[in-house]
């Protein structure tokens, strides 16, 4: 099983939720969410020298690097719903995706309602919320590294990224990578 509850820092991972990040940030905002599957640079140049040529991508890349390869989702399609549905080969060494929310500050949590569609309305509509674009990624040895874009604040300095900061969603994205027993 991946264990998300202390990740280990892998700088291969910070660097492709980077790189995801900086691609969906040149799509502007009020995009579908997104799924990549990452896979070792080393493996792929190996694998698939033409795809990694159309990359750009050769041996020098290759050290403890990894690469996000997108996945089709069908428009409208939830995330959450696919991550429930989906596992990845083993070549896959981990996944990341990209979604945008809307955030409310800490103050109104006991304000929302319980309903789904009630919650989402009241958060639509509260003053104080933010838009905010996640990029979250996991390996199958545990690490995990999250980047946060608000909209207010949309500039590449103001990214902020950590290791635990949607924890839900990196359960989610980790689980997907689980091996069938």
């Amino acid at each position: 099983m991946t264990e998300l509850s202390d990740p280990a820092f892998d700088p291969a991972l910070a660097a492709a939720v980077v790189e995801i990040e900086e691609h969906a940030a040149e799509s502007g905002w009020d995009g579908q969410a997104r799924l990549f599957a990452l896979v070792d640079t080393r493996a792929l140049v190996a694998r698939e020298p033409a795809l990694a040529a159309a990359l750009g991508l050769d041996a020098s890349d290759a050290d403890g690097s990894l690469t996000p390869v997108e996945q089709d989702l069908e428009p409208g399609q939830q995330l959450e719903q696919v991550l429930e549905q989906i596992g990845w080969p083993p070549e896959v060494a981990g996944c990341a995706a990209v979604v945008e929310r809307l955030v409310l500050p800490p103050a109104v949590e006991g304000q929302v309602p319980e309903g789904l569609e009630e919650a989402q309305a009241f958060a639509a509509d509260h003053p104080d919320r933010q838009e905010v674009r996640i990029v979250a990624g996991v390996t199958r040895h545990g690490a995990a590294w999250c980047t946060l874009r608000l909209r207010a604040h949309d500039t590449t300095d103001d990214v902020i990224g950590g290791i635990n900061l949607v924890p839900a969603l990196l359960a989610l994205l980790g689980a997907t990578l689980e091996d069938e027993a």
